[in-house]
């Protein structure tokens, strides 16, 4: 009796139908992929890269404007205060800023909202806020950010706000309405300039909270000896502040003097410029521009400024959505002074958001 062996086989992968068809349509289509006409077809759908379509945009003052955005089905949802990276073609090139999230979180129609202050000189704002029109496909990131209110609501809250600062504010207040004892302090030129303006005097009537609007351009600015007397239980409020980098600054010196430094939480729109220095040539490989910038220019907004198209994201130092690699010189770091060098061709990463020329440098750009 003979036993038949049977012979090892090697097992097929097993290739999905959607691949298939796929890999065939790759071969009809190229250059471009299948998955470039899923996005012209349906640029929300699951699985692509995360975008969203603007639905309408809603002006709020002369210069500023809600922007309602219906995210991609990759949307993970945001804590009231986050912010979101907006990445929209503007004269043909993607420009990504970041802007605070400002929609309730209990809208029924699964749309998400930006408020936008177009500011002098600003390309994205102001193409958001002036020119932007519903339909126009936008680039998305996850939100992010750390200027949230805590899982256990403090019982006194104080808000501080400037400007375009109300707006990651005004996604807390609207998204807490069980916040029962909340000052507002807020600063703007006129009271046609009040970001929101009608909706907050309706909450300071209805009780929800205590509103002061200072208009600088007829009762100056307010300081922080001022604030602590219009706010005489300031010690007992938790505090949130958004504004201007030298209204902050100035808060949190009174709050450290005052010894409440840990109940002031901020949040910057720019890096806070502590050293700075001499600047020099600053040099772009690829590209073949070549600029003087000072100490004290971000090489971010120095190349931008000499028409260089750069990579950005939050411009803040956070996001490291600007980094590119220093092939020789020096570059110092604009919030701390520390000095970054490289030998020719090392490639060392920057940030150049937050980095100003240290002296003559090549950037591999």
């Amino acid at each position: 009796m003979t036993t038949t062996v049977p012979r090892p086989t090697t097992a097929r992968p097993r290739i999905a139908l959607r691949d298939r068809v796929l890999k065939l349509a790759e071969l009809v289509t190229t250059p471009l992929l299948p998955t470039d006409y899923l996005d012209l077809i349906d640029p929300l759908r699951s699985g692509a890269d995360l975008r969203g379509r603007i639905e309408a945009v809603l002006p709020e003052t002369r210069d500023a404007a809600t922007v309602v955005i219906r995210p991609g089905r990759g949307w993970q949802g945001h804590t009231p205060g986050q912010y979101i990276r907006i990445g929209i073609d503007v004269d043909g090139v993607r420009q990504w800023r970041a802007y605070s999230l400002t929609s309730d979180r209990t809208r029924t129609d699964g749309c998400i909202a930006i408020t936008v202050k177009a500011i002098p000189g600003g390309k994205v704002s102001n193409h958001l806020v002036h020119r932007t029109t519903p339909g126009t496909i936008v680039q998305l990131d996850q939100a992010a950010g750390e200027f949230v209110l805590p899982a256990q609501l403090p019982a006194k809250a104080l808000f501080l706000t400037a400007g375009s600062g109300i707006t990651p504010v005004m996604g807390m207040l609207r998204n807490h309405p069980e916040l029962t004892d909340v000052v507002l302090v807020h600063s703007a030129p006129t009271a046609e300039d009040v970001v929101f303006g009608a909706e907050l005097r309706a909450m300071a009537a209805d009780g929800r909270i205590r509103l002061v609007e200072q208009h600088t351009d007829t009762a100056g600015m307010l300081d922080a000896p001022a604030i602590a007397a219009l706010v005489p239980d300031l010690h007992e409020r938790a505090t949130w502040a958004c504004g201007p980098v030298g209204m902050l600054e100035a808060l949190e010196e009174h709050w450290e003097s005052a010894g409440l430094d840990s109940r002031l939480y901020t949040e910057r729109f720019r890096p806070t410029v502590l050293v700075t220095g001499e600047g020099g040539t600053v040099s772009f490989t690829r590209n073949g521009t070549t600029l003087e910038a000072d100490g004290a220019t971000p090489i971010l907004d120095a190349a931008e400024d000499a028409g260089v198209l750069m990579p950005s994201g939050c411009r803040m130092g956070i996001c490291y959505g600007c980094v590119l690699p220093l092939r020789e010189g020096a570059v110092r770091d604009l919030r701390n002074g520390e000095i970054t060098t490289a030998a020719p061709g090392d490639g060392v990463l920057i940030q150049t958001c937050v980095s100003a020329a240290a002296g003559a440098c090549d950037i591999d750009h």
